[in-house]
C-alpha cells in the first residue's frame, strides 16, 4: 500500500524514497537469511525500530508537507479498503 500510494507523493528519485527502499531491502535480506538465526533476530529488530521511526518521523511528516488534499485523500481511502487478515498458514505459527 505504502508503495502504491504514500511514496509516489516525493517521487521516485527522491532520497527518502530511495532510503527506504534500501532498508526494505537490508529487512528482506535479513528475513531470508538462515544463518545465525539468534543473531538475525536481534539485527531484525534493530533495523525495524530505526525504520519505523524514520517513516514516523521523517518520511511521512515529508510527505504530509507536500502532498495535495487529493493523494492524502487517496492514502486514506486505501487504508480503509485494506483489510488485515491473518496467515495462519505460515510455518512460523506451527
Amino acid at each position: 500500500m505504502e508503495k502504491k500510494y504514500v511514496y509516489p507523493v516525493l517521487g521516485a528519485e527522491h532520497e527518502l524514497n530511495k532510503r527506504a527502499y534500501g532498508e526494505h531491502k537490508r529487512l528482506k535480506r535479513l528475513f531470508e537469511s538462515n544463518t545465525d538465526l539468534a543473531e538475525n533476530l536481534v539485527l531484525i529488530e534493530n533495523e525495524l525500530e530505526a525504520y519505523i521511526r524514520f517513516e514516523e518521523r521523517i518520511m511521512f511528516n515529508e510527505i504530509q508537507e507536500i502532498a495535495t488534499t487529493e493523494q492524502l485523500k487517496q492514502i486514506v481511502s486505501s487504508h480503509s479498503e485494506d483489510k488485515f487478515s491473518d496467515n495462519l498458514s505460515d510455518p512460523f505459527w506451527s
